[in-house]
C-alpha cells in the first residue's frame, strides 16, 4: 500500500470508526462529569460505582463488575479510594467465603444523595446538547454491549 493510500485509510478510519468516536465521547463525558463532581471529591467513575452499590442488599464484586462492564480486579481497585473515604465497606461474602460483597456506608449514601442532583443537572445539559433522540442513542449503545 502506498503512503497516500495508507493515509487515505487513516483518514477514513478517523472519520468513520465507531470505536474511536465512542472512546472520544466517553473521555469527553467523563471529563465533564468529573468536573461537575469535583466539589464533592469524587469522579464520574466513583459516582457510577456508588450507584452500582445502591441496592437493598450488598452485591458481590462480580455483580458490580457485570453492571459496570469491568473485570472484578478493576472494581476491587476502584473501591479502595471509596473505602478510604468511608463511603464503602467491603466484607467477606457469607455465602461464599472466597468472594467479597461491597456496600455503601451511611456516609456513602449521603455522598450519593448529594451527588445525584449534580448528575441530574449535568445530564440534562448533556442531553439538551445532543443532536437527535437521547433514547435512540442509549438504545444503540446498549445494543453494542
Amino acid at each position: 500500500m502506498s503512503n497516500a493510500a495508507a493515509f487515505a485509510a487513516t483518514l477514513h478510519i478517523r472519520d468513520h470508526c465507531l470505536c474511536l468516536h465512542a472512546q472520544r465521547a466517553a473521555r469527553a463525558l467523563s471529563r465533564r462529569f468529573d468536573e461537575a463532581f469535583r466539589p464533592l471529591g469524587i469522579t464520574s467513575g466513583q459516582f457510577s460505582l456508588l450507584n452500582s452499590l445502591n441496592r437493598p442488599a450488598p452485591p458481590t464484586i462480580g455483580a458490580v463488575a457485570a453492571v459496570l462492564a469491568m473485570d472484578r480486579t478493576t472494581v476491587t481497585a476502584n473501591l479502595k479510594p471509596l473505602e478510604r473515604m468511608g463511603a464503602v465497606t467491603v466484607t467477606i461474602d457469607p455465602e461464599d467465603r472466597r468472594g467479597r460483597r461491597a456496600a455503601l456506608t451511611e456516609a456513602g449514601r449521603a455522598l450519593l444523595a448529594r451527588a445525584t442532583p449534580v448528575w441530574v443537572d449535568e445530564h440534562a445539559r448533556v442531553e439538551a446538547e445532543l443532536d437527535g433522540d437521547p433514547d435512540l442513542l442509549r438504545a444503540g449503545l446498549r445494543g453494542v454491549g
